[in-house]
């Protein structure tokens, strides 16, 4: 029988084992929160656009990047991460169902921005969209960070790999 002070080199093993999981679960936490800051940059750059580039395409290439950035993430979320979570955490199933309702919310406004944009409208009226979708996004990911951000953390649960984009977007750093 071992020792009670002893390290068995499966004992230590199995300890590295779980450090290296808590650790790739804060990873993911960490990433879930870069990539929502890449997003708010990336809107922030779709407002520039508006007064600092010289012309309309300029401003269209702006906006149409932030666009797809934003739904890209969000349809990675809805095909991977959320279905993750809602397998082992039955209890968020109703957190999910709100994030996804934002997430069709959000590309329900993000296809009025594209419309506005195709229909050649003003600057100002394409700002009343990014206003609305920019409010919408960021009370989306205040309420995403405060009840996945713990669940990522502290959770076991995914088994998604090592590369977020599948699971964040194409904005996530691989």
């Amino acid at each position: 029988m071992p020792l009670p002070h002893r390290r068995t080199a499966r004992s230590v093993e199995h300890r590295r084992s779980a450090v290296a999981e808590a650790e790739r679960l804060i990873a993911w936490a960490d990433e879930l929160r870069r990539v929502h800051a890449r997003l708010r940059e990336a809107l922030e750059l779709a407002y520039d656009g508006d007064s600092d580039l010289d012309t309309e395409k300029d401003l269209l290439l702006y906006c149409w990047g932030f666009c797809v950035a934003l739904d890209g993430h969000h349809r990675a979320e809805d095909a991977m991460l959320f279905p993750a979570i809602v397998a082992t955490r039955p209890d968020l199933a109703k957190v999910i169902a709100t994030l996804s309702a934002d997430h069709t919310m959000i590309e329900h406004l993000i296809g009025g921005l594209r419309t506005a944009m195709e229909a050649g409208l003003s600057a100002e009226e394409k700002r009343r969209h990014l206003d609305g979708i920019g409010a919408v996004m960021e009370t989306h990911f205040r309420f995403e960070e405060k009840k996945l951000i713990e669940v990522l953390e502290a959770s076991a649960l995914l088994s998604l790999g090592d590369d977020p984009t599948p699971v964040l977007g194409a904005i996530a750093a691989p």
